[in-house]
This record gives C-alpha cells, sequence and structure tokens, in this order.
C-alpha cells in the first residue's frame, strides 16, 4: 500500500486525520499509523477508502498513476 498516497488524498481534500477516522469509525492514531506506515492497511479499509474517494485500489496501492477508474 503507498501509505503517502493516503494522505495525499486526505489532503487534497482538506480533511484532518482526526475527521477521516470518524468517517471510518477508527481511532485517530489507527489512521495516522496507516499514513506513516507503521500499521499495514486492512483490504476492508482500503476499500472504503478507494470508494470514499473515487479511486481504484490501484491508484491506493501504488500500481498507477491514474486515480480514477478506466
Amino acid at each position: 500500500m503507498s501509505y503517502q498516497r493516503i494522505k495525499e488524498l486526505r489532503t487534497d481534500a482538506d480533511l484532518s486525520q482526526k475527521k477521516i477516522a470518524e468517517i471510518f469509525h477508527m481511532n485517530k492514531t489507527t489512521y495516522a499509523r496507516y499514513e506513516t506506515g507503521e500499521r499495514e492497511i486492512p483490504l476492508n479499509i482500503a476499500i472504503l477508502l478507494a470508494k470514499y474517494y473515487g479511486i481504484s485500489l490501484d491508484y491506493l496501492s501504488g500500481l498507477t498513476g491514474t486515480r480514477k477508474y478506466p
């Protein structure tokens, strides 16, 4: 997973870590650790993030530079 991408997506959307954590019903510290790579992002959370931002899992994982679905 590309940890920098979730931070980039969050900041592009002008959201705080606290707000994203609230949206996904998780602890802010847990989300912060996803952004730093201290904690692996579970697949179910990655899917929720991709749906929320309207991006592909390939983009989220760093396999492509294209944000939108083909």
